[in-house]
């Protein structure tokens, strides 16, 4: 699905500007009149557009009145919007959500299960009270994930019977055992329009040229569930369709009946799946966000536990009026966010369109036909199994809670399935806690004792016997490379310290980077430091304050003097001798590397490069004027040149990045020639080349290994990578050296929210992910240990 990203105008209200930050410090504007923007106005309608179709769907998913999926959509989108923590979150029935109402209304009825709704939003009102949001993020990502993909294959299985023209069961067993007969009796005409929907589904986003601009307008759910419709109509298939009754016959919540501990059971399964789901979405939206380009600090972060008194407060009003649970939905959200959405208006918005067309609407809402919606749910649910997920819990050797959680719910189902998950997880961090790697590899000056990983209780024999490995009289360094100790292993460290000493030796403890250590190891990360206090940066933030969600305070003038007394202090004894060298012999980098100016990306970080290796140059957008042009930059073809001449570099890198401003501002207002412009609207014209090279290739070109470009924007970063290679190919000494073979071309792209980079295929379209390399292994590890923890160890260099 795409969604059109677009420039906030402060100007462009209906009534009033958007509410400040002191206006609306954690939720809605206090007094005087409730305020609409453009932008609110328009992302509202693009949410709408998707949350209708979508609503219809998880309804039918759950076997519930279809109509109850518009009431929860509306209870969503007005009552969460307006109560809840999250400006931008938009609520409303979710996927996640599917498993545990059906099996709800399997076993107690539709009236009942309205009933549960009301007492989970009850109980999440109750848990808002006791202030325990944020210790619902401490659930693994894992075990969510996992949650996540079990209910997505239960979803998808389920609704290929419908596809099919079929009824599904219950259980993902009973539906997987029936598959082969209902492919027997599959009803041409569902399979027809079932594949239909799908189609438009997975083309609409990927429209090329022109096309692209129309799929910007109108979301892909729509125009599939549209096209399927109509093309069924003028066909004149004959196939079960949406029956949206009277809402005079609509049935409300009812007394709950049955056993006291089957109700409790279920009030917790809808508590649990519908707090998380919000409060991880609600700290995604924040991130989104962020990363938006433009002034978004009139938009407060997300006050969670408030978050939960509006989800919860949704959730009775919904059961009330017979809706299904409602909780925070990330694909809404997402488009809410790259909509341009700037307050909760646009969520309150989207629940008065979706009131407004379950009553006028009834008519053009009964032909659409139940394949095209269960294909659509179909989707949604193989979209919940995302690759990206299991390649980073793999990364992070959480593949095993995963697929635990995953199995649990699609056989057990989701209370049974996150249960187990996190039984897996406690022995997975257990099992970690034993396997603090320790060697012992001795030096002509030194016996090196290093420890890797957390140093516990566990791991003090082993460290014990390494230690005793050490000869008396001998001089000894203790490398400490964890971020925890505790008591046990200090004091088994102070003790065999002292000993050592008695009896003549010398025994030197480091931590990290060979800063010296008298105490147990600090989690927090000294390379952060001073700079604790930008925005959504918590690495050294004290504990209480990140509890609070207070925000960061302001950079202080006196910072850059901390951050250079810290330098001093930490940094200059290790690469003093290093510099001095460099100073000497003068500097010899084998690469140039051209990237943006922007503040996240920080070359020597993600290059793990240090002095003396990278000659960098840094301009908005990453850009290379083409040589010899009126408007030619003469900076950077001088950087070039130097670089390519004097230094004699071998390969030149240009690195574009994700969230580029300068990308952005192209796609929204590109500067024109000959008019009057900024010294910025002046440079960006240098961007002008691929911006046009973009529109002529179309959508498909220059992609990411593995999954399409998020957005035009992040389309245009890809773009404008291959293109100013092909500018740095115009320049002269470029253009020699690359003719003599003693120079290479490198593009490269860094997404800044994964933290991952990105090469240049051979090919000029294609960007292949880096991989982490194995980290080192090294000698006179102590024998019957087991392997530690691998270190994080990218070089793009």
């Amino acid at each position: 699905m795409t969604s059109s990203t677009s420039t906030i105008n402060p100007h462009d209200t209906a009534d009033l500007s958007p509410p400040s930050r002191e206006q609306e410090p954690h939720g809605p504007p206090g007094g005087g009149r409730f305020r609409i923007s453009g932008a609110d106005l328009s992302a509202s309608i693009a949410v709408f557009l998707i949350s209708l179709p979508l609503s219809l769907g998880i309804a039918l998913a759950t076997g519930a009145p279809l109509q109850a999926g518009l009431v929860a959509a509306a209870c969503g989108g007005l009552i969460a919007g307006r109560v809840g923590g999250s400006a931008l979150q938009v609520s409303g029935p979710a996927a996640g959500l599917t498993v545990v109402t059906a099996d709800l209304i399997v076993q107690y009825g539709w009236r009942t299960t309205c009933a549960i709704t009301v007492l989970a939003g009850f109980a999440q009102i109750g848990l808002a009270a006791l202030r325990v949001a944020r210790s619902a993020l401490a659930v693994s990502p894992a075990i969510v994930h996992g949650m996540l993909a079990g209910i997505g294959i239960t979803i998808a299985v389920a609704q290929v019977h419908i596809v099919l023209g079929g009824t599904p069961h219950s259980s993902v067993v009973d539906n997987l055992r029936d598959l082969p007969s209902q492919l027997a009796a599959v009803q041409p005409e569902a399979l027809l329009v079932s594949a239909l929907t799908l189609g438009l589904l997975l083309a609409w986003p990927r429209l090329p040229g022109r096309g692209a601009r129309l799929a910007k307008l109108l979301p892909a759910p729509l125009v599939a569930v549209a096209g399927a419709t109509a093309a069924a109509q003028l066909a004149g298939m004959n196939l079960p369709r949406v029956d949206l009754p009277s809402w005079s016959s609509h049935a409300l919540a009812g007394f709950p009946t049955g056993p006291v501990t089957g109700l409790v059971t279920a009030v917790v399964a809808v508590t649990l799946v519908t707090s998380v789901q919000s409060l991880l979405g609600a700290v995604a939206v924040d991130k989104l966000i962020s990363a938006r380009p433009g002034d978004d600090s009139h938009i407060p972060r997300s006050d969670l536990d408030r978050e939960l008194v509006g989800q919860g407060t949704a959730n009775v009003v919904s059961g009330a009026l017979g809706g299904l649970p409602v909780s925070g939905v990330a694909v809404r959200s997402s488009a809410n966010v790259a909509a341009g959405a700037v307050s909760r208006a646009s969520t309150m918005l989207h629940g008065l369109w979706v009131i407004i067309a379950a009553l006028l609407l009834v008519p053009v809402l009964d032909l659409i036909p139940l394949a095209a919606l269960a294909s659509l749910v179909a989707a949604v649910g193989v979209q919940m199994v995302s690759l990206n997920h299991i390649r980073t819990v793999t990364r992070h050797r959480e593949i095993a809670v995963y697929i635990v959680t995953t199995l649990g719910v699609v056989l057990f189902g989701v209370l049974e399935g996150v249960a187990l998950g996190i039984a897996v997880a406690v022995g997975v961090a257990l099992h970690r806690l034993t396997r603090t790697r320790i060697t012992h590899r001795e030096t002509e000056d030194a016996h090196h004792i290093r420890v890797r990983g957390q140093l516990t209780f566990l791991a003090v024999p082993r460290l014990t016997r390494a230690l005793h490995q050490v000869p008396r009289g001998s001089r000894a360094v203790v490398e400490l490379d964890g971020s925890f100790m505790d008591h046990a292993a200090y004091e088994a460290l102070q003790d065999w310290q002292t000993t050592h000493t008695v009896q003549g030796g010398q025994a030197e403890m480091t931590g990290r980077a060979g800063a010296r250590i008298a105490e147990p190891t600090s989690p927090s990360h000294s390379c952060c430091r001073p700079w604790t206090p930008w925005r959504n940066h918590h690495c050294g933030k004290p504990a209480a304050t990140l509890l609070a969600g207070d925000a960061p305070a302001p950079v202080r003038v006196h910072e850059l003097a901390d951050g250079l007394g810290a330098f001093q202090r930490d940094t200059a004894p290790h690469v003093r001798g290093e510099l001095a060298r460099l100073a000497r012999e003068g500097q010899r980098p084998a690469q140039l590397f051209l990237t943006c100016s922007d503040s996240r990306l920080v070359t020597s970080m993600i290059t793990s490069s240090g002095p003396g290796d990278l000659f960098t140059v840094r301009n908005v957008g990453n850009l290379v004027p083409v040589p010899g042009t009126e408007s030619a930059d003469d900076s950077v073809a001088a950087a070039i040149e130097y670089a390519v001449d004097v230094l004699e570099v071998r390969s030149i890198t240009v690195c574009g990045h994700s969230g580029c401003g300068a990308m952005q501002a192209l796609l929204n207002a590109p500067p024109a020639e000959g008019e009057p412009a900024t010294p910025l609207g002046r440079w960006l014209r240098h961007g002008l080349p691929s911006l046009d090279r973009m529109a002529a290739e179309g959508s498909s070109w220059a992609t990411l290994k593995g999954r399409p470009p998020a957005d035009a924007a992040e389309q245009l970063c890809l773009v404008n990578v291959v293109q100013q290679l092909e500018h740095l190919r115009a320049h002269e000494a470029v253009a020699r050296r690359l003719a003599e073979g003693t120079l290479t071309l490198q593009g490269m792209y860094f997404h800044v929210g994964e933290a991952q980079a990105y090469l240049l295929t051979p090919s000029q379209d294609l960007f292949d992910r880096v991989v982490a390399s194995p980290a080192p292994s090294g000698p006179g590890e102590v024998p019957g240990e087991v392997p530690g923890e691998e270190e994080v160890a990218d070089a793009v260099r």
